[in-house]
């Protein structure tokens, strides 16, 4: 009886396994971080990593990734200082929003003919080390780590994919900025993501 389980268990591992494809994929990223209601510039940066999809049937699979990234966003600022009672204007000042992350997608596929397919999920990204820049820095805002923000932020997604080969893919997808990323304070800060990218298949 102990072999037969043994043997079932082969058989469901290898059935499993071969059902399964992993592959490598990287791309551009645009981050837009909104404070409220005020919207940041858009950043500009690339992400890459794995991916694996299990095939559940013809037309229906699942798929799990995990990238590296950077999120954020850039702003434009006024420095003013009052001098012998007057308000002097000193220039403007860079800030710059940088959220490194190892990002987890988590979706499901529809194949509508291949090669074509849509996806949706949700992307879990876990914040390495979320900081902001000031250039230059001044008595009031200096260069340093932001503490206020979750360590897993939550961005549900959509996206579509076409194989170019059987084992060449593109894929695009965005993610929505529903659910905020920092952890307390009456401004939510919420961030969406549009993601652009070449993928190689291994099997």
């Amino acid at each position: 009886m102990k072999k037969i389980h043994l043997l079932l268990l082969m058989a469901t591992s290898s059935f499993l396994f071969a059902q399964t494809h992993f592959g490598v994929k990287a791309g551009y990223n645009l981050s837009g971080y909104k404070a409220g209601n005020y919207q940041l510039d858009n950043k500009s940066f690339f992400y890459f990593g794995g991916v694996a999809e299990h095939q559940l049937s013809e037309k229906f699979s699942l798929q799990i990734e995990l990238l590296f990234t950077e999120l954020g966003g850039d702003d434009t600022q006024d420095l003013y200082d009052i001098v012998g009672g007057q308000v002097v204007y000193l220039g403007t000042q860079k800030v710059i929003l940088k959220f490194p992350q190892i990002q987890i997608p988590v979706s499901a596929k529809y194949y509508i003919s291949k090669p074509f397919s849509l996806s949706a999920g949700f992307n879990f990204g876990i914040n390495i080390d979320p900081n902001v820049e000031y250039n230059p820095e001044n008595f009031y805002n200096k260069s340093g780590k932001i503490g206020n923000i979750k360590t897993v932020n939550i961005f549900p997604f959509v996206g579509t994919e076409y194989r170019l080969t059987e084992n060449i893919f593109i894929d695009a997808r965005y993610h929505f900025n529903f659910i905020k990323i920092n952890k307390e304070g009456n401004i939510d800060n919420k961030v969406s993501i549009f993601q652009i990218g070449l993928g190689y298949r291994f099997k």
